[in-house]
């Protein structure tokens, strides 16, 4: 009798193909090979590929050395040729789905892979989709395009959805620590992705479809764009006030229901939050339903790196100085602390438009030595090695990412003027006369 593919997830002889070796991809390989199972990636960038096979990594969170190990030992390789496709088991799809300038959703890269896959469908193997994307997508756009092949979803192959959910550089969860929601439109796809997702995470949670799973990962970064945005909109007004907003924060979570605790910031960053939430604005104009809330949050948190190039400026005016030719060095491009991805950074915005003011920016950055070139942004900098004599040399210094690597004393002793958009310098007793929250 001809083994199933849950017969083959069980003895650990099932082999999973990953579309995308990114900051998702990776390390859902890495729990892969961890549960025993083998894993070939597929990417469309060469010099990933190659890096990859001679056992090295890219992404500071998964070191060479495990991926060193899980090629010698063969239970991973990486390759650029989507024939290999015919030879796995299961099709994990991972990746990107930015938006459009008018922020429609950017489908060419879910589309692209699903065309990719169809010609090299294989009878029994099962295709989840993980790149967060609107309601439907699985059933509306992916499908299709796979039933393209002569084999038909739910009876010849079998189809699921399954949101991604890494958080770079966090260390209370992981990959295979963080529950797993897995939808499906029929019941043997649904059992095929929860036992394939079982030999990898600990726990999995079912849902009744595509479309649910879809909307889940969509709520869960509506609710922090929200929230973030709520959160900066009053730090602004109370900056005006004169009261702080982060001590206004930590009163308020001392209260032990009902209150969860946001931070605001210079701007949202990530591959999730700050594109996630249009893609349920643009499917309600479908419906004639208008997204109130996640409009003005968009409105609100794209609008906060202007709000603090516009209190840089104040700031450096009351010291007698334009930001037009004024030196700046920003202090974090990453999106968030102690990680090295870049992704939809608003360090990156911040960067740009201090340039188009005319000031002369330099970045550092202890876990990004030199900017990649990104879909929208090319910046061409390389990171600067921090002193206190460099610091010195700058009319500002703007705290963009809070990077723990940072010594904010030496930072603020050294620096003729601070801009903390973080809250980094909370603990800093010297100097505080030089600090302007952001």
């Amino acid at each position: 009798m001809k083994e199933t593919l849950a017969d083959k997830i069980a003895s650990k002889k099932a082999i999973v193909g990953i579309i995308g070796l990114g900051y998702v991809g990776l390390p859902l390989m890495r729990e892969y090979c961890r549960g025993g199972l083998k894993v070939v990636g597929f990417d469309v960038d060469s010099e990933k590929v190659k890096k990859l096979n001679a056992g090295k990594s890219y992404i500071q969170h998964i070191p060479s050395s495990l991926i060193k190990e899980y090629v010698s030992n063969k239970q991973f390789r990486a390759t650029t040729d989507m024939k290999e496709l015919r030879k796995v088991d299961a099709i994990i799809i991972c990746v990107p789905t930015p938006l459009t300038k008018t922020r429609d959703p950017d489908m060419k890269y879910i589309v692209g892979t699903a065309e990719a896959i169809s010609p090299n469908l294989q009878k029994g193997q099962l295709v989840v989709l993980e790149s967060t994307t609107y309601p439907g997508t699985t059933r509306e756009v992916v499908k299709p395009i796979l039933e393209r092949s002569g084999l038909k979803a739910g009876k010849d192959f079998y189809l699921a959805f399954s949101p991604e959910r890494e958080d770079p550089g966090r260390k209370d969860f992981s990959t295979g620590t963080i529950p797993k929601v897995v939808g499906a439109d029929d019941p043997v796809s649904r059992d095929y992705a929860c036992k394939l997702y079982s030999s990898a995470v600990k726990t999995v949670v079912a849902v009744s479809s595509t479309d649910v799973a879809e909307s889940a990962k969509l709520l869960e970064n509506i609710y922090r764009c929200v929230n973030i945005a709520m959160v900066n909109e009053l730090k602004m007004l109370f900056d005006r006030m004169g009261i702080d907003v982060w001590e206004v924060i930590n009163a308020a979570k001392t209260k032990p229901f009902g209150f969860q605790a946001f931070y605001p910031g210079p701007g949202l960053g990530g591959h999730c939050i700050p594109i996630d939430p249009f893609y349920l604005t643009w499917m309600a104009r479908e419906f004639e339903t208008a997204t109130r809330f996640i409009e003005l949050a968009g409105e609100i948190n794209t609008g906060m790196p202007n709000y603090v190039v516009t209190r840089t400026m104040e700031a450096l005016n009351e010291k007698g100085k334009s930001l037009k030719g004024s030196k700046v060095l920003v202090l974090g491009l990453a999106y968030k602390k102690d990680v090295d991805d870049l992704r939809e950074s608003p360090s990156v915005i911040l960067v740009e438009m201090l340039k188009k003011h005319g000031a002369k920016v330099d970045y550092n950055d202890p876990h990004i030595a030199k900017t990649p070139k990104q879909r929208e942004h090319d910046l061409r900098m390389t990171s600067k090695p921090l002193s206190p004599k460099m610091l010195a040399g700058y009319d500002a210094v703007l705290i963009a990412t809070d990077h723990s690597a940072y010594d904010y004393n030496m930072i603020v002793k050294n620096a003729k003027l601070v801009i903390d958009t973080r809250n980094a310098t909370a603990n800093v007793k010297q100097g505080r006369n030089k600090i302007v929250k952001a």
